[in-house]
């Protein structure tokens, strides 16, 4: 059995290393929610001056960006804090409620533009200023860029991150779309392509944020991760030297990049135990990347000995054998 002092020194470590990465996080959420509210009034007051609905639906989609980086931050601030008795996997589901939070708050904005659209198309007013429409797009999509290349870094890993960094992309597109129908106005007087952009950029936005929320109901409703076969998995355990059979297999994310695992190991009576949770932890952790594992340990004349060997850095074994 490996000491508890090295059992302790790895956890530490482990949760050294994942509260500097989310210290970061926190401090490149920070400078974007500054950076694009900073730019949201640019915004306002270019649409109010223009006319312009692509330019004021990028201004409210900033908008919403600022409400959802103050709900990424703040759930990534609460899941820093350490597990409680009463909270014994932290506050780390907060931040997948966020994404959840901004993914369908995405979808309500750009129903909002589709509709705002829709009336302009019918009848669309005149735009004014359209250099300085398009000066203001441009700035905005100078901003938008420089904080999704804050965020790029940690959009892979962490899925309150991710919904964070598809609201700046959302902005981003609303600019890109602002400054194509100020380019068509100034170049052909072609009012209908404001509210065309305007429409365009909205559904792009809900195709996006759609799978964001079907990611985010999956892991709160303790969904196999999408990247993990549950078959291979299985097969992984019953291919393990001194592994009978395995039932009662669960898959599931705690939270963006954390993985869990619990199963009923049957093994004959030859095998040792200790080794044997070793190998397959070593196994699930190098195939599947799952660090978390809870399995008991069962024979076939007797399922009441249970050995845990609870991993994020650690390991614990514990006999319940009554």
């Amino acid at each position: 059995m490996v000491s508890p002092n090295r059992h302790s020194r790895q956890h530490g470590a482990h949760a050294h290393e994942r509260g500097g990465h989310a210290a970061g996080s926190r401090r490149r959420l920070l400078a974007v929610l500054l950076l694009t509210a900073a730019y949201m009034f640019a915004e306002v007051a270019g649409g109010w001056l223009t006319g312009s609905l692509a330019l004021l639906a990028d201004a409210g989609h900033m908008l919403a960006d600022v409400a959802a980086l103050m709900l990424a931050l703040l759930a990534a601030w609460f899941a820093a804090r350490p597990a409680t008795p009463n909270k014994t996997f932290g506050y780390y589901r907060l931040e997948i409620l966020a994404a959840f939070a901004n993914g369908v708050v995405l979808v309500l904005v750009s129903l909002r533009i589709l509709y705002e659209a829709y009336d302009r198309w019918a009848a669309p007013p005149e735009i004014g200023r359209g250099r300085l429409m398009v000066a203001v797009a441009a700035g905005g999509l100078l901003t938008n860029l420089a904080c999704a290349w804050l965020l790029y870094g940690d959009h892979t890993k962490d899925l309150n991150m991710r919904a964070a960094w598809l609201h700046v992309l959302g902005d981003a597109l609303g600019s890109v779309g602002a400054i194509a129908a100020g380019a068509l106005v100034l170049a052909f007087g072609w009012y209908r392509a404001d509210p065309f952009f305007s429409a365009l950029i909205a559904l792009l936005i809900i195709w996006s944020s759609w799978n964001l929320i079907r990611e985010a109901t999956n892991v709160l409703l303790e969904g196999t991760p999408s990247h993990i076969n549950l078959a291979a998995v299985e097969g992984a355990i019953l291919e393990t030297g001194g592994v009978e059979d395995v039932h009662d297999l669960h898959v599931w994310t705690i939270t963006s990049g954390r993985e869990a695992l619990s199963a009923h190991v049957r093994h004959a009576h030859a095998v040792s135990q200790p080794e044997l949770l070793r190998s397959l932890r070593t196994k699930l952790h190098e195939q599947f990347g799952v660090d978390h594992l809870t399995i008991q340990m069962e024979t076939g004349d007797f399922e009441d000995e249970t050995f845990h060997f609870c991993t994020s850095g650690t390991a614990c074994f514990r006999s319940s054998k009554e």
